[in-house]
């Protein structure tokens, strides 16, 4: 008897944890779909952007984003509750930790969208675009390997995704240099424009550590109250008499 209720305890083991890898495989797809929508459209070097293609991405990032929360809780209980022999709990600690990078790849793609919209002088968009293509193709298929680096247990496809980051960095410092130097500016000008960019990198690393500050703030919400706040609105600033960020807008 007592074999037989192991048995059936590694069972039900067994299948939440595939169902886990079932359900990563299908949001590993959804965030590479937005991916090659997005790609598509910068490809075709247009900055007219189609409604539908607008609607399409937005309903996908909402799918995403409860596809995050869900997985992240199946993820969860399965260790709290399944107790997973030491290699899968290995793998599912490094799904967890995809899931979010994977979720925060899906928030890239709609800040791109966005920021697209917001160009009103389309040509150093027009005549960068190509460089911009470039490094959207490397950056998917980095995603895609990566996935696969997981999915496969394949430490190469890990090591040529590594490898290609410093590329993708490289072509992006090329790119802002390409932007000042066919602008023709004077010389003062250039210098004052590459000085915004270097301020622009240090304000966004800045924002990036308040981010994972916020995110590890989550982490001690759910350790209390055992409730998940990723994209739900409630968690706003409700005290209006809390005013002592004023000085940053006002």
């Amino acid at each position: 008897m007592q074999i037989l209720k192991l048995d059936v305890m590694n069972t039900i083991k067994d299948a939440a944890i595939q169902d886990i890898f079932d359900r990563f495989n299908s949001f590993a797809d959804l965030i590479l779909h937005q991916l090659s929508i997005l790609e598509k459209f910068i490809n075709s070097g247009s900055l007219d952007i189609p409604e539908e293609l607008s609607e399409e991405l937005v309903k996908n990032e909402e799918k995403a984003d409860l596809f995050e929360v869900k997985l992240s809780d199946k993820i969860t209980n399965a260790i709290v509750l399944q107790k997973p022999v030491a290699s899968d709990l290995r793998k599912l600690m490094a799904c967890y930790r995809i899931v979010i990078n994977l979720e925060r790849i899906g928030d890239s793609v709609m800040n791109i969208l966005n920021s697209l919209k917001r160009i009103t002088e389309p040509k150093p968009y027009i005549r960068l675009n190509d460089v911009i293509s470039k490094m959207l193709s490397i950056s998917k298929e980095m995603v895609q390997k990566s996935i696969l680096s997981f999915t496969n247990n394949d430490k190469e496809y890990a090591l040529w995704t590594i490898k290609n980051d410093d590329i993708v960095d490289k072509m992006n410092y090329k790119l802002i240099d390409k932007i000042i130097a066919k602008s023709k500016l004077p010389v003062e000008t250039e210098e004052l424009l590459f000085s915004i960019v270097h301020f622009y990198s240090i304000i966004s690393n800045i924002e990036r550590i308040a981010d994972h500050a916020t995110n590890i703030a989550e982490d001690v919400i759910f350790l209390v109250d055992a409730r998940v706040i990723k994209h739900h609105a409630d968690v706003k600033e409700k005290d209006e008499g809390e005013n002592w960020r004023s000085w940053l807008i006002g």
